[in-house]
């Protein structure tokens, strides 16, 4: 199954500053004996300068909530069942802010706000209980209810990590990693980048169309993997062991920031078009 994902939004500030025109040298005038000391004339008061409207403090247009997280997967699939890996390593590679610059990038004028949220909120959403009745997109939308609070967005733009079969296995390739599969001489090491894009209506919070079949195309990125790894291929050396070493690879955080930045390069632009 599929999870959709969920978004978030970079707010820029703007540094404004005024111009103050020149006042004229100032002379010193000596009274006439007797005279009554002329009164200085008191200075004018300064105008409050207006604050610069942003996207943290306007009208709320697009809210962007970002779920992805800096967790980097490091996963094997062997031959066999016994030769399978998988660890969540934490890692600082700032990607939950990357894709909020490409979200903006793609926005053009659009404005957007980043909306935060409790750190925490999203584990029960990629470790859920287990459940026969559990909906993934119920759940979400319920998480970004709840996130929105008062904020009065048009639309909710949230990005989450995507899970999908890798092929000809029974295994998955979720969110964003690297994949060593196979033993020996066989071996294929691939980064993948694999999150969705969920829109929802900022009154209803109704999933709104996407423009672009995400779950299809993940499903072409995962299968890639296997019929197609040069697309995301690296040098089997760069695959970390142990797992934890991973925090530390400058191959592997900058290969996957290039991957990711090309994968939402295109086809982020389709999903702000009106």
């Amino acid at each position: 199954m599929f999870r959709p994902f969920a978004v978030l939004a970079i707010a820029f500030a703007y540094l404004t500053i005024p111009a103050w025109s020149q006042s004229p040298p100032a002379t010193t005038t000596t009274p006439a004996p007797g005279a009554p000391a002329a009164k200085k004339a008191a200075p004018k008061a300064k105008a409050a300068a207006k604050p610069v409207v942003t996207a943290d403090n306007g009208p709320c247009k697009y809210g962007v909530i970002i779920a992805v997280g800096d967790v980097f997967a490091v996963q094997k699939i062997g031959i066999t069942v016994f030769g399978n890996e998988y660890t969540e390593v934490p890692v600082s590679w700032g990607l939950d802010d990357l894709i909020f610059a490409r979200t903006r990038a793609a926005a053009g004028a659009i404005p957007l706000r980043r909306i935060s949220y409790a750190k925490g909120t999203f584990d029960s959403y990629y470790h859920p209980q287990p459940s026969l009745f559990r909906n993934d997109r119920q759940d979400l939308a319920e998480r970004t209810r709840q996130i929105a609070g008062n904020a009065g967005c048009e639309r909710y733009y949230v990005f989450t990590r995507l899970s999908g079969q890798v092929q000809g296995t029974n295994q998955y390739a979720e969110g964003i990693g690297v994949l060593n599969r196979g033993i020996g001489l066989l071996n294929s090491t691939s980064l993948f980048a694999n999150i969705g894009l969920t829109v929802f209506d900022g009154q209803t919070f109704e999933i709104r169309k996407a423009p672009v079949d995400l779950e299809a195309v993940m499903k072409r990125m995962v299968a890639s993997l296997a019929g197609d790894p040069s697309l995301n291929k690296i040098e089997d050396s760069a695959f970390p062991a142990p797992p934890e070493e991973a925090a530390k690879s400058v191959v592997l955080r900058d290969g996957i920031r290039n991957l990711l930045t090309e994968r939402l390069d295109k086809w982020l632009p389709a999903y702000f078009k009106e």
